[in-house]
């Protein structure tokens, strides 16, 4: 019988990814085009719609060249969560003051809404307890507030259709203008079975959305993976060079995708505490240039500054609580990038590999054990180093986007080793930070025994392993390291009815690649770190006070 496949794409930050992958979850080939960003000013950030649908017929064209169409039997789509904006003709309507057309999508990333989220917090309305109390300048009501507010000309009064880019895709692909549940739950406020809440829209100013049963922002949903309209438009089928027809699943956003791709993997025989568990033991982190922290339940828990409980947002039929930190893999390369050594590194990186560079960070962490003596651990150089990762303000589980970053112990050396040292004490705070949303979800009833790491971070070795050591969990490692194309391509699976239910096809095609263990030797060393790191906050905040008393 002949090979099945499905087509995986994922529109991360700055690339957009497609894969071709077989029924068993193995990648046969991957391909890989980069997305502009544009900064008009300062915390905007924006894209192009039109780009990032051209980018995706790119690279899915690549994946399956010399395949037989016939063997794609559904393809699946994920994305960051930004904000598309399109007129009544599906023409893009342009976001930023400068009017340019083509940018017409507000990244995940852009803060310009922060004035308006903390309007929509204060106002305190009910639905807000299904995002931990605060509502998040990274959610779509404050972004679509602030273009009424600031753009009511140019965009508002122009727009006919408001798309998470997950959903714009999908609608790209078949035509269908229905929602995933993903989407509309974790970054519309959308509450299933009832719907939209009319009150909640009215009381933020935003009652024009109700107009048409909510046509400009959706009015049927479905859970990810459910098959869209009737497949590939002839039209898509024609820019990807597949079957019109072909089976598209409901999208999920790109941290979710993750989460799919290793959350219900099989673990049996590796002896590990969720073994014997159910689901809801595991933690899956997706670690990229932010993180997201996803863990579902049974029943609805309500954690304090964790987004959630959202029913059937990712897993159909569960809760998911949505944990996260808002710059990680670039807070690293901030730090790294940042010290006055980085010339250095760039060039001690360089002639270790002369042929391909060595990567910065393999070369960060070989120095590192070099540091450190024979009997100790690399952990331990960093006990007088210490840093509050909230560059970016701080998503979970204090939901402050004022949060600032904080270093204690600089000196005036500015050698490689003390970059080194910099970049071990950043990623022991990104560690330290997940630690601080597992114990605030284990508060709230969540019992989590083992973390699922994937995206680009979790092919760093020293992240892994402090990610265990700091948390004092297993961590484990998918097999496949792009596990939201596994993801992604699981949602074309499920579309092409291939599989009973997402559930299945999860066990299917995720799988374990290895397991990281936590370094007991390091357990007190890293409960100190834990109380110097909730103290960095404590005094962050104290500061803050004595600065306003006058």
């Amino acid at each position: 019988m002949a090979e099945v496949y499905y087509v995986g794409v994922d529109v991360g930050t700055a690339s957009v990814r497609a894969a071709l992958v077989t029924r068993d979850g193995v990648l046969k080939s991957t391909a890989k085009e980069p997305i502009s960003i544009w900064e008009p000013q300062s915390d905007h950030y924006v894209q192009s719609s039109t780009e990032i649908w051209e980018k995706c017929c790119a690279v899915v064209k690549r994946v399956t060249q010399g395949v037989d169409r016939n063997q794609v039997c559904g393809v699946g789509f994920d994305a960051t969560c930004s904000l598309v904006v399109l007129d009544e003709s599906f023409q893009p309507v342009p976001v930023s003051q400068d009017g340019d057309r083509q940018r017409n999508v507000v990244m995940w990333m852009d803060h310009r809404a922060a004035e308006q989220a903390a309007r929509i917090t204060t106002a305190g309305h009910r639905a807000l307890s299904r995002v931990g109390g605060v509502m998040s300048p990274e959610m779509q009501p404050p972004k679509l507030l602030w273009l009424k507010e600031s753009l009511k000309e140019s965009c508002w009064n122009k727009a006919a259709h408001f798309f998470d880019l997950p959903d714009f895709l999908s609608w790209k692909a078949t035509g269908s203008l229905t929602r995933s549940l993903c989407t509309v739950v974790c970054k519309w406020m959308y509450c299933p079975p009832e719907g939209w809440d009319d009150s909640f829209w009215t009381s933020i100013g935003l009652e024009d959305l109700l107009e048409n049963n909510y046509s400009k922002i959706g009015s049927v949903t479905c859970s990810p993976g459910s098959p869209l309209g009737g497949g590939l438009t002839q039209e898509a089928a024609a820019d990807f060079g597949l079957n019109p027809g072909t089976a598209v699943g409901a999208s999920l956003i790109d941290a979710h995708a993750g989460g799919l791709g290793v959350i219900g993997a099989d673990v049996k025989g590796l002896n590990l505490p969720c073994e014997d568990q159910s689901i809801t033991s595991r933690m899956a982190v997706i670690c990229g240039t932010s993180s997201c922290h996803m863990a579902i339940s049974e029943q609805p828990r309500f954690v304090p500054g964790v987004w959630g409980p959202h029913l059937s947002s990712m897993v159909p039929d569960m809760w998911l609580n949505e944990g996260g930190q808002s710059a990680t893999g670039r807070l690293i390369d901030h730090m790294v990038k940042g010290h006055a050594a980085y010339a250095q590194l760039q060039e001690q990186a360089q002639q270790r590999c002369p042929f391909t560079g060595e990567n910065i960070y393999s070369y960060l962490n070989s120095h590192l054990s070099l540091m450190a003596t024979s009997s100790s651990s690399v952990d331990l150089l960093g006990s007088s180093l210490h840093l509050w990762p909230d560059f970016h303000g701080n998503r979970s589980p204090l939901a402050d986007p004022t949060l600032k970053g904080m270093v204690v112990g600089l000196g005036f050396s500015q050698t490689l080793d003390d970059l080194a040292l910099l970049y071990l004490a950043t990623m022991q705070a990104l560690a330290l930070g997940t630690l601080h949303i597992l114990e605030a979800m284990k508060e709230a009833g969540h019992d989590i025994t083992t973390l699922f790491l994937c995206g680009g971070l979790s092919k760093n070795s020293l992240f892994v392993q402090i990610h265990a050591n700091a948390t004092g969990l297993p961590v484990v490692l998918p097999d496949q390291v792009e596990a939201v194309l596994i993801g992604a391509a699981i949602l074309g699976a499920c579309a092409s009815q291939d599989f009973s239910s997402i559930q299945e096809a999860m066990e299917r095609m995720a799988k374990v690649g290895r397991v990281v263990q936590p370094d007991d030797k390091v357990q007190s060393f890293y409960q100190r770190k834990n109380k110097v790191f909730l103290r960095l906050f404590a005094h962050q905040r104290e500061y803050q006070a004595l600065m306003k008393d006058g």
